[in-house]
């Protein structure tokens, strides 16, 4: 009897062992949509070099603030604008010297590729001209490409016109879905958004100083050696062509 629980503990022990071995470590990152395509790739590449796991969750740069704050396990936060850091470091969520200036992007217009128009992005065109039909961008009160474009449309006089036709979507990929799918006549979404669309076309872009520079801010919620390894490998150089090729502009 003695000999058969020897047995049996030496099979646990081993087990236990075997799954030791192959366990790896998690990283979980919480980005903005518009980031989906470019971190996959990075996740990835990551992997397959380190034994770490790295799981993503994508929404809107408002949306994932403010579950970090109500507890989420992210590890580490990107936004798709620099208000949203500050309030989780605010919150004391994310600490100065733990964040930096990652990427840059562009406001752009889309339509369906098959229903073009011309747009002139300045106060003397009258888009309702070439364009009677819904518009559609991110919220315009907390999800940043609709603040972006709440500025952008203010700044070229266009707001009134178009608040009235406006549908406010929980993040940019919606707003770009809805416009790929013909539900809008036109977006107002990011450069890289419309570049991984086969089925919209850009039919205008806001001059940069029509709104606040669009910054995506990269923070570390929990420090811990695997969290830090992979935020500063999405600052270097190979994660920077990765960035580029998907048309994000790179700060850091």
């Amino acid at each position: 009897m003695i000999q058969k629980y020897r047995y049996a503990l030496a099979i646990c022990v081993g087990l236990f062992s075997h799954t030791q071995a192959f366990a790896v470590d998690k990283v979980t990152v919480y980005a903005a949509a518009s980031l989906t395509n470019a971190i996959n790739e990075l996740d990835v590449i990551y992997e397959q070099k380190n034994k770490v796991q790295i799981q993503t969750s994508y929404a809107g740069s408002s949306t994932l603030a403010k579950q970090i704050e109500a507890g989420a396990p992210a590890d580490i936060f990107i936004s798709a604008d620099v208000q949203w850091m500050d309030y989780l470091q605010k919150k004391q969520l994310v600490s100065a010297n733990d964040r930096v200036n990652l990427l840059g992007n562009r406001l752009v217009v889309i339509a369906p590729k098959a229903r073009p128009i011309k747009l002139k992005m300045d106060k003397s065109f009258d888009f309702t001209r070439v364009a009677q039909g819904k518009w559609c961008t991110g919220d315009t009160k907390s999800v940043p490409v609709g603040k972006y474009a709440k500025q952008a449309l203010t700044s070229i006089g266009w707001r009134d016109k178009v608040s009235t036709r406006l549908v406010e979507t929980e993040d940019v990929r919606a707003a770009l879905n809805f416009v790929a799918h013909g539900e809008c006549q036109l977006g107002i979404v990011y450069a890289t958004d419309a570049a991984i669309s086969k089925n919209v076309i850009i039919v205008g872009t806001f001059p940069e100083k029509t709104h606040q520079a669009i910054i995506y801010p990269i923070g570390l919620v929990k420090k811990n050696t695997e969290s830090m390894n992979f935020y500063k490998f999405l600052q270097s150089s190979q994660a920077t062509k990765v960035f580029k090729k998907y048309g994000f502009s790179v700060l850091k």
